[in-house]
């Protein structure tokens, strides 16, 4: 078969069912499944066989769903987690230990950085966290011997900064070490990390794939690019016997492409059951079959939003990259060519009482802790998603005091507007 079109895998990825087999993926609501004989599980156990005894480390329905994400990103393999937190700790944890190190962008969710600046360096992992718009040079002495892996999001979430990801990319391959982005805001549909060097993909399945607000959920792909037996002495937990689980080499028995998603699902998701429930993961399939027609209004919302804004006297600055002058206009134009996302960060001339009379006058878009859903929805993340940042750390992620992230939905572009410029005469 030729390669399918995006919108074709975003409605038909991940499960084709056979003659007489259900249409949609069904739901294995199930947490064991039976086997007949006993050498049978004892070979899915040592990992010599492929199938399911657990639900805990995995499921069909989880599965498929994956595979579909998976094809979307053009990946070699994929899992699905409990959240977008699970999969941003998972991807991390897979390949750093107690000891180790990452480099990171300061322009990340305040949440990832939280698990990132806190959590794990309880763990012994410590971070250090770089301007994005750093040199190549300034992200190269950030590295350390112990260095695992780099880290950064698409598109940074609130302030939106537009990863450079080749530049990225290319600091750490030459530190041999695979780079991590979360590509939550941009979807696979407005833009796939793989083909500008990235190596693993991580997502909060419960934004834009689910679309809805209705599960939350998170997904990890690996491209299958990086040679980890090249780097072996970086990645032991790859590249040497796991006793855990007899002795196996995952590099040598499932290769660079399947190694790291397989690893991730034997020994994190065995251990710490960070997995999905089978019923949120069809709540994610309904959404990711209409994710290639969402995301353009979305955006087309977005861009309306951002110059309506942009042109209001009331409003001191607005982020967009798709906005002509925008700081991140011209990384915008290179990796998100189509459309960036519908959400929009601005600042009111009033600050953070301006900002909060704003966002109680608002009739359609809903103070929700949430984002990249069908229904508009606003947040002060200062004040919310950002809370545990001090000063220094908020204007480091480009987050000032009364930052508004307006999140626009799918509903009429025109109302919209009138929503905003009525909340904005309160002001």
């Amino acid at each position: 078969m030729s390669k399918q079109g995006i919108g074709t895998i975003s409605v038909q990825g991940g499960y084709r069912p056979g003659n007489g087999e259900p249409r949609q993926v069904p739901i294995v609501q199930s947490t064991t499944f039976k086997y007949d004989l006993a050498d049978d599980m004892g070979a899915l156990f040592d990992l010599e066989a492929t199938g399911y005894f657990y639900t805990r480390l995995q499921n069909p329905t989880n599965d498929s769903v994956a595979a579909k994400i998976c094809e979307l990103e053009g990946g070699s393999a994929a899992m699905l987690t409990s959240s977008g937190q699970a999969a941003n700790f998972f991807a991390i944890f897979n390949i750093a230990g107690a000891g180790d190190h990452v480099v990171c962008s300061t322009s990340i969710y305040g949440g990832t950085y939280n698990l990132f600046a806190v959590t794990l360096k309880r763990m012994g992992i410590d971070f250090t966290f770089v301007d994005p718009d750093a040199s190549e040079e300034e992200l190269a002495a950030a590295f350390q011997d112990n260095t695992k892996a780099m880290f950064g999001e698409t598109i940074a979430n609130p302030a939106l900064k537009v990863l450079d990801i080749e530049k990225f990319a290319k600091v750490a391959h030459a530190h041999g070490v695979p780079l991590i982005v979360d590509n939550t805001f941009a979807t696979p549909i407005n833009c796939r990390p793989f083909e500008w060097g990235c190596d693993i993909v991580t997502h909060s399945t419960t934004k834009y794939m689910d679309g809805h607000g209705a599960a939350v959920g998170g997904a990890i792909v690996d491209s299958g690019n990086f040679d980890w037996d090249a780097y072996a002495s970086k990645f032991p937990g790859l590249t040497t016997p796991d006793e855990s689980y007899h002795g196996v080499t995952y590099t040598k028995a499932f290769g660079k492409e399947g190694a790291y998603i397989t690893k991730a699902t034997a020994q994190l998701m065995r251990d710490l059951g960070c997995i999905q429930s089978p019923q949120n993961a069809f709540y994610l399939n309904l959404g990711l079959e209409s994710l290639h027609v969402r995301m353009p209004r979305h955006c087309e919302n977005g861009q309306k939003v951002a110059e309506f804004l942009s042109a209001h006297p009331k409003v001191r600055s607005v982020t967009y990259c798709g906005l002509p002058g925008d700081p991140c206009y011209e990384l915008g134009q290179k990796y998100l060519p189509n459309g960036s996302c519908g959400v929009v960060s601005f600042e009111l001339v009033g600050g953070k009482e301006a900002a909060k009379t704003f966002m109680e006058r608002l009739r359609i878009a809903a103070i929700e802790t949430h984002v990249a859903d069908a229904r508009s929805c606003v947040l002060n993340p200062a004040s919310t998603t950002h809370r545990q940042m001090n000063e220094e750390e908020l204007r480091a992620a480009g987050i000032s005091g009364g930052l508004v992230r307006l999140s626009c939905g799918l509903e009429d572009t025109q109302d919209l507007l009138d929503d905003i410029a009525q909340a904005l005469e309160a002001c």
